[in-house]
């Protein structure tokens, strides 16, 4: 044996062996290409209807009820909008809707945001069970409560009052705002609130000065979670609702169908009308809203 091989320091029986780097596969870049394509045909089917909404909302009447449509209107008018204003009931049916969506998501919002605070903190009898019960709410279909909904709130004389649509509303809310909001509250250090309890805060206090604005994100995903069910539920609104001005306006869209056929122009105006509000409130929360469904928990 050579001094050289005596020397030479042998490997250690634990050592692993750098792994091998992978060929590269050229047809790596032909299935990210159809996963494009698939990604883009799906987003085309999605946004289509869109699209035809806001086209038909500026095509004349002429045109819409014509066999020969095109993608492309050949004018454009606000007849329609102007129509559609008109119609009786407009306006007290964005009343209702004000009045009761925004009544619901934010009783959800508070109702939520304290439910989730003490399921994310504290230990209580029956707290899995209560969990599992927030679930399983979401899998029953709206229509299979109507009638019991309404009998109950018949008898409680909330028939025909907003206040009988709000708690409708808020009840089905309350348990996907209670759960998104619960995912924050866990994530949130525990030493951030027991730091200011030790400098004097009592724990509502530490909970509204520490908790509360790290929670933001979570609360604006949320809020536009609650405000699209809310604001797009027809079923309950028309059922419980009786008089025509206390109607929400997803119930005032009826008003373009009568005996005499369907205005369609009408109906396409007040439909964009409709969706105009949630638009502008997803615009405003939009980065907070992003940044409540893709972290889910605070940066620290």
């Amino acid at each position: 044996m050579s001094a050289a091989n005596a020397t030479a320091p042998k490997p250690d029986a634990g050592t692993e062996r750098p792994a091998a780097r992978k060929p590269f596969r050229p047809d790596r870049k032909k299935h990210r290409f159809g996963y494009d394509v698939l990604g883009l045909v799906a987003f085309a089917v999605m946004a289509f209807p869109v699209y035809w909404l806001l086209v038909s909302a500026f095509r004349p009447n002429r045109e819409i009820r014509s066999y020969d449509q095109t993608l492309w209107p050949s004018s454009f008018t606000f007849d329609n909008f102007v129509r559609a204003t008109e119609t009786r009931f407009f306006w007290t049916a964005i009343q209702s809707s004000l009045i009761i969506c925004v009544t619901s998501v934010l009783g959800a919002l508070v109702i939520g945001t304290i439910a989730a605070f003490a399921i994310g903190r504290f230990n209580f009898v029956g707290r899995r069970p209560f969990m599992m019960v927030l679930i399983l709410v979401q899998m029953l279909p709206p229509t299979a409560m109507l009638i019991p909904i309404y009998v109950q709130l018949n008898n409680l004389g909330a028939t025909n009052e907003y206040w009988g649509v709000i708690v409708v509303y808020l009840v089905s809310v309350l348990p996907f705002t209670t759960w998104m909001v619960r995912g924050f509250v866990v994530n949130v250090p525990r030493e951030l609130e027991e730091s200011a309890m030790v400098d004097g805060c009592s724990r509502m206090g530490a909970f509204r000065r520490v908790i509360l604005p790290l929670l933001a994100p979570g609360l604006a995903a949320a809020s536009i979670f609650a405000l699209i069910t809310a604001w797009n539920e027809y079923l309950f609104a028309y059922v419980l609702l009786q008089d025509n001005d206390k109607y929400t306006l997803n119930v005032w869209l009826m008003n373009f169908t009568t005996d005499r056929g369907t205005d369609y122009g009408g109906l396409m105006a007040g439909s964009v009308i409709v969706a105009v509000p949630v638009v502008i409130f997803f615009m405003l929360v939009q980065k907070k809203m992003a940044t409540g469904l893709t972290s889910g928990a605070v940066k620290g």
